[in-house]
């Protein structure tokens, strides 16, 4: 298993990075990306904190651990600036928290990122068909989430990614012990959404190919 959306101490997750990664190596998955809620105000913090313990140490953790943010609530007119920050600062990886549809995010974020090219789009909501076609195109993957709530809209991701040739990758944004889910209760995740058997074994290929592309810079 992989997840690419986890959170610890240095946004609104319980654990910090060492514990986070070891409790997710236990739970069974091979690859996880450190990717704590970020703006302008704390992208450089988290990075270069998370970046001491994954950078020097990482042959350690005897799984691929990729340090990066989430784009959290950023006006659309900055996310390509904001990207770029973070890409400066040292992100292995970038999500962007995408328009939920259980929280307030603004309209015209998930263009906006799809556009400035994060890795990830985070629980995207409602996203358009114009939207998923520009993911396809730029390779941006879509997120399947397993959390309560964002996972609301996990159909209408998956019949449009289906649809119109988007990847997708299936995640937990993890906050606490407990979110890191089974490798059973993702499977059914993923079949809930609507995907197939392959379909899902697809979203962990998706996955690697991110952790392949990411875990020496871009």
């Amino acid at each position: 298993m992989i997840d690419l959306h986890t959170h610890t101490t240095f946004s609104d997750g319980e654990l910090i990075p060492a514990e986070l990664i070891r409790r997710a190596k236990v739970a069974g998955y091979r690859a996880i990306a450190i990717t704590d809620h970020a703006d302008a105000s704390n992208i450089s913090l988290i990075l270069d904190n998370v970046r001491r313990l994954t950078g020097p140490y990482a042959h350690y953790f005897d799984m691929e651990v990729l340090a990066g943010v989430e784009l959290t609530h950023v006006p659309p007119a900055l996310m390509a600036d904001f990207v770029q920050m973070a890409r400066d600062a040292g992100a292995q990886i970038v999500v962007c928290h995408g328009e939920t549809v259980v929280e307030p995010v603004a309209q015209g974020t998930n263009l906006a990122a799809i556009e400035a090219r994060v890795d990830v789009l985070a629980h995207p909501g409602l996203i358009t068909e114009v939207e998923v076609k520009l993911a396809a195109e730029y390779g941006v993957a879509l997120e399947i989430t397993t959390r309560r709530g964002h996972s609301y809209a996990n159909g209408h991701v998956a019949a449009l990614a289906r649809r119109f040739g988007a990847k997708l990758v299936i995640d937990n944004d993890a906050h606490a012990p407990g979110d890191l889910v089974s490798r059973d209760l993702r499977h059914k995740v993923g079949m809930g959404a609507g995907l197939t058997q392959e379909e899902i074994a697809q979203a962990t290929m998706n996955a690697w190919a991110i952790v392949e592309r990411c875990r020496g810079g871009r």
